[in-house]
């Protein structure tokens, strides 16, 4: 993953220096999540394409232009542009929805795929309370990686541009939800102890 530099706040503008760190920081974190969603769903660096037709394309592709666009945030040496820099925490959470979506269409075909082997070894019983609770994390992640790519836009958008302190707020509450989604999905394995 691109790396980010901490640059010394600029005592001129202050404001526009927090407001890069903190749309730089949500896009790194979605950043992560797309990374994860397309490593649990087996989809590598391999699956680019030039013009994307499948789903697996379409999210490395996402992930790839994500990567240039955080690699371009990181080596800016222009005064920081808080409309432009939500603008690339928007386009990094779009991204991380598409990784998500593929990572809970590969769960649902694993979860399928494995339904009939499971109900044979373990009866029907023990499928019905295995199958709503990863089914529903699955879904769960989904929708908080479309919120958090929604918030993201609005934060980014209209009038805000990327300066609105309660859209921003809204869109890093959002991106911490997606997170932790993901984890109880699996798609990210949870931190040490």
């Amino acid at each position: 993953m691109p790396e980010l530099r901490d640059e010394p706040q600029a005592s001129t503008a202050p404001l526009t220096e927090t407001l890069r760190r903190s749309h730089a920081d949500r896009a790194r974190s979605a950043y992560a999540r797309a990374e994860a969603a397309c490593r649990h769903a087996g989809i590598g660096p391999d699956a680019v394409e030039l013009v994307p037709k499948s789903p697996a394309g379409r999210a490395a592709h996402s992930l790839r232009l994500s990567a240039q666009s955080l690699s371009a945030l990181a080596a800016s040496t222009t005064a920081p542009d808080p409309a432009a820099d939500a603008r690339c925490a928007r386009n990094v959470a779009a991204a991380a929805a598409l990784a998500a979506q593929a990572a809970q269409t590969h769960d649902d075909e694993n979860d399928n795929g494995s339904e009939a082997a499971s109900h044979a070894a373990t009866g029907a019983a023990s499928k019905a309370a295995s199958k709503p609770a990863s089914k529903a994390a699955f879904n769960a992640a989904f929708h908080t990686a479309v919120k958090a790519s929604q918030a993201a836009a609005a934060a980014a958008g209209g009038s805000a541009a990327g300066r609105d302190p309660v859209l921003n707020a809204a869109a890093e509450q959002a991106e911490k939800d997606a997170v932790e989604a993901a984890r109880a999905a699996g798609w990210i394995q949870p931190r040490p102890s």
